[in-house]
């Protein structure tokens, strides 16, 4: 499935409808960081039980991925047939019917019920994964495709920003706890209802399908099997630190942070992501010059630092606070220049600097540990759509089904989070916890350093093909 010279040429409405999707999918992911504290407590779990939210929700994208992909090589391209369009009015559809499932669990008060509430909620999110990634990176050209993605994903992260302060609002501040997920999941349902049918009345171009090209044979292509691994490692390492964020901000060896305190950190771990994907998005495009670029990363910068403020009390207090953040950020455009517009560089330096981030966590206590695990975000933030184009490149007509591999491999969020609770639980088997939590971290170093490879040789694209 390619797109024709000219067919596609004007990209924003589509863009712009796509990015609203990214937006809302990012917000709802990490509400599940919300709930993981919330049922701990009402449900009286252990840490790898907790984690089962993340087991049930990323283990859809895999059960769902992998259907996709038996189907289409059985019968030919799903996305081939129905079209990106009615892919992505499926996927809202299953979504929102995930979603509206939270009210009946919390009548019935069972652990059991939300988990398959998110486990259809996750099926839905595969389907809008799978059709919505590679339509933004072949919508436009080639050589632009990990600019365009870390925009719409700059998107996805400001729904990931404001998850923990509205989450948080929504639900640790309700008076009956087994009550708080039903009013806010049922309008989250009518508003992925309502983008369903505004996406089915906005005109979107569709890539013109390669004749006979409909099964596909995208797992001959190296660069695709080496960026499963990758997206397994990157979706398991971030989602397992932003699972335990609240946890481990409230360990005494860290700050001993409130849950309400914390969710504030939480929200800076998210902008991260968001700050360096817009960041991103400017230092990967190879029209500008450098000086253009940091000019333009400079304002984008200062702006991302003034909006984090502002949406986390935006006073002098939260200045007092968060000011480490313009420090961070300003890290963060400095390696982004070191990069270049190149986006294999880019994702192992990255990579590198999470896991520098991560001996932090490790090793430090107070505000060392504290502002090691928030700056992991941005250092986060450009891994995704990097891997996503750089394995995807060069698939031609097997792009679809390239993206319901990558996709299916976000398996790795299901799988990577209960593995490190197993091991806080395993090591702090006594009274107290805080050596389980810090040695646990090594597991997402792990992850990074896999990145770092495919990033420098991985992502090469000889093919077997």
């Amino acid at each position: 499935m390619v797109a024709q010279p000219g067919c596609m040429s004007n990209t924003s409405r589509p863009l712009a409808v796509l990015t609203s999707l990214f937006f809302l999918w990012g917000f709802i992911t990490v509400l599940n960081d919300v709930l993981v504290p919330h049922w701990k407590d009402l449900f009286d779990l252990t840490h790898a039980q907790s984690l089962l939210v993340q087991f049930c929700f990323f283990g859809a994208y895999f059960i769902g991925s992998l259907i996709y992909y038996l189907i289409s090589v059985s019968s030919g391209d799903p996305i081939a047939r129905m079209g990106y369009k009615r892919g992505l009015m499926l996927g809202l559809g299953i979504s929102a019917v995930g979603c509206a499932l939270f009210a009946p669990a919390s009548l019935m008060n069972s652990y059991a019920a939300h988990l398959v509430a998110l486990f259809v909620l996750g099926l839905g999110f595969t389907v809008l994964q799978i059709a919505a990634n590679p339509f933004v990176a072949i919508i436009g050209e080639p050589e632009r495709a990990s600019s365009r993605l870390n925009l719409a994903q700059a998107f996805n992260s400001l729904g990931t920003t404001l998850a923990p302060l509205i989450g948080g609002w929504l639900i640790f501040d309700q008076a009956d706890p087994a009550a708080a997920v039903r009013i806010p999941y049922l309008g989250l349902a009518s508003i992925l209802a309502l983008i369903a049918v505004v996406v089915w009345a906005t005109p979107l171009p569709e890539p013109v399908l390669e004749q006979g090209a409909v099964r596909g044979r995208a797992f001959q292509f190296p660069q695709l099997r080496w960026g499963m691994v990758a997206i397994f490692c990157y979706v398991g390492a971030e989602v397992a630190i932003g699972s335990l964020f609240i946890a481990f901000t409230g360990l005494e060896s860290v700050l001993g942070l409130s849950e309400d305190a914390a969710k504030h950190y939480l929200s800076l771990y998210w902008g991260g992501a968001m700050a360096g994907r817009f960041l991103g998005a400017v230092a990967l495009n190879d029209r500008l010059s450098v000086a253009q670029r940091l000019r333009s990363m400079g304002l984008i910068g200062a702006g991302m630092f003034v909006l984090l403020l502002a949406l986390n009390g935006g006073s002098m207090e939260a200045l007092t606070n968060y000011w480490p953040m313009a420090l961070w950020i300003a890290l963060n455009i400095g390696v982004l220049l070191l990069a270049g517009p190149r986006p294999g560089k880019a994702m192992a330096l990255f990579a590198g600097a999470a896991m520098v981030l991560l001996a932090g966590v490790i090793m430090g206590q107070g505000q060392l540990a504290l502002w090691s695990i928030v700056a992991i975000g941005l250092f986060n933030s450009i891994l995704w759509s990097n891997i996503f184009t750089l394995s995807i490149d060069g698939l031609g007509e097997s792009t679809a089904q390239g993206s319901s591999l990558l996709v299916m491999m976000i398996v790795g969020g299901a799988l990577i989070p209960p593995v490190q609770g197993a091991i806080i639980d395993l090591v702090g088997v006594q009274k107290y916890t805080t050596m389980g939590f810090h040695i646990s971290f090594l597991l997402p170093m792990a992850c990074y350093a896999y990145l770092v490879w495919y990033g420098l040789r991985g992502s090469s694209h000889s093919t077997s093909a």
